[in-house]
């Protein structure tokens, strides 16, 4: 049997998207053949599916990294490249994802939302043939793929369910539901007795069923960690109605009052939507009582949170006594609360965000060095394709820096003509020419050099 886990963390990246070709038709009898580069092949996407099958997140519980195939380059006689492979990634159902740096959800894989597209391969770059135009018939360069995207995320799984089972370790959670339902959890006597929450389904007849959940036992300060603290808290959180078990009998030497409390601190303290969930109690154990004890004890139960809207009822999952009341109390209350399943919107469109982050620049001064220095992902790319000993393109490249803010920013800075500028290892002497502005005029050459910046921010 599978370990148990239900949080993992792990990296995930798309495939990035094939070069295009650069290369010109050479046949016999045809001197100057034209541009014939393809196209680059689609990156791989990565891809989240919930699997009926696993109960668990025990497959990531290592972490990892999960990569989907780059597209591959194009080839000659307008030959695109193959695209990537998916990597599909399968989750239970009600899994969580969120993104690691801001812990904002990404999406939750419950209710309809079976398959969900976390990141988009990039797309593969035109080949040469693309560029040919009637003053260059001969162009010398092609489209790079659009970069890969990468992501850290955290997996949560929450479990679904209609009913959680709330209370202290050792109060009689777990033989409530081996009594009321199709599950076999393990029931000794002794803390934590369950490290797992577990799922049953109750059937009723003449009336609907309900999914029970045993959310492991709780101890005070579990909603700051203590224990095992967010470890059991999470799994109740999809609940629409928590049973609160209680030790009626204080075989432990606890007051059941103050238990209750207790426990009600630490689900408001870790989500205070919990805190407002439906509640009942149940006042277990009772037949280890007389008659008259049990009596004088539910009696001070209910004085004291009936007024307050919450049910007391009675019980005992040795004998058998009172169960039955709360399994029909449950079943009309959850009918009258309707089918609202709790689900997590999203927070974080790994699109739109990981798109801000890779066009974001950064730009110092390195007293040490006496330089100013100016970073980001887009950057480290456009060096990477750009001939900037050639004139032209190191005009684009001057005009690329200044319609995206970067003279302006390096202005701010302080720096004065002249000064020394580091990019990834490339050291410039800062001039602003003056014919250089956002928006300037270029050649037809430099608007195809553009177009292939183009790939860069336009991110499908």
């Amino acid at each position: 049997m599978p370990q148990f886990v239900d949080q993992a963390r792990i990296f995930v990246k798309s495939g990035k998207g094939g070069d295009g070709h650069v290369s010109f038709r050479r046949e016999k009898f045809v001197a100057n053949g034209g541009p014939n580069g393809g196209d680059g092949g689609k990156g791989g996407d990565v891809i989240l599916q919930v699997d009926n099958g696993l109960n668990t997140l025990s497959d990531y519980h290592f972490g990892g990294k999960y990569k989907a195939e780059p597209g591959a380059e194009g080839g000659q006689n307008r030959c695109t490249g193959k695209s990537g492979s998916d990597i599909v990634l399968r989750v239970p159902e009600g899994t969580v994802i969120r993104d690691a740096q801001t812990g904002k959800v990404i999406t939750d894989m419950s209710g309809d939302n079976h398959r969900f597209l976390l990141l988009k391969g990039g797309r593969g770059g035109n080949g040469n043939m693309h560029y040919a135009t009637a003053t260059m018939q001969a162009p010398k360069y092609a489209q790079p793929g659009q970069p890969a995207k990468e992501l850290e995320i955290i997996l949560e799984l929450k479990v679904i369910a209609d009913v959680g089972l709330a209370g202290f370790p050792n109060v009689g959670k777990s033989t409530f539901l081996s009594k009321v339902s199709n599950a076999k959890p393990k029931v000794a006597n002794y803390h934590f007795t369950t490290l797992t929450p577990m799922l049953g389904v109750v059937d009723l007849e003449d009336a609907k069923g309900f999914v029970v959940a045993d959310i492991p036992g709780l101890i005070e300060g579990a909603s700051q960690g203590a224990g095992l603290g967010h470890e059991f808290l999470r799994h109740i959180d999809r609940t629409r109605m928590i049973i609160h078990v209680v030790d009626a009998a204080s075989t432990e030497g606890r007051d059941p009052i103050e238990d209750i409390y207790a426990i009600n601190r630490e689900l408001a303290d870790y989500n205070a939507d919990l805190g407002s969930k439906t509640q009942i109690i149940a006042a277990n154990k009772l037949d280890m009582l007389t008659p008259e004890e049990a009596d004088e004890v539910v009696a001070k139960i209910k004085a004291e949170f009936e007024p307050k809207g919450v049910k007391v009822f009675p019980m005992s999952t040795l004998t058998g006594m009172g169960i039955k009341d709360i399994l029909y109390y449950v079943s009309r209350h959850l009918d009258e609360l309707g089918e609202k399943p709790v689900v997590y919107e999203q927070e974080f469109d790994p699109e739109v965000e990981l798109k801000e982050r890779q066009e974001a620049f950064t730009v110092k001064y390195d007293p040490e060095e006496d330089e100013y220095v100016v970073e980001g992902p887009r950057i480290e790319k456009m060096l990477g394709y750009t001939n900037i000993d050639s004139e032209k393109g190191f005009a684009f490249f001057q005009n690329f820096l200044a319609d995206n803010g970067i003279l302006d920013m390096l202005e701010k800075e302080g720096i004065n003509e002249g000064d020394t500028v580091r990019m990834y290892g490339l050291l410039f002497d800062y001039y602003r020419n003056a014919d250089t502005t956002p928006g300037g005029e270029v050649d037809e050459e430099l608007e195809d050099l553009e177009d292939l910046d183009d790939s860069e921010s336009d991110i499908e």
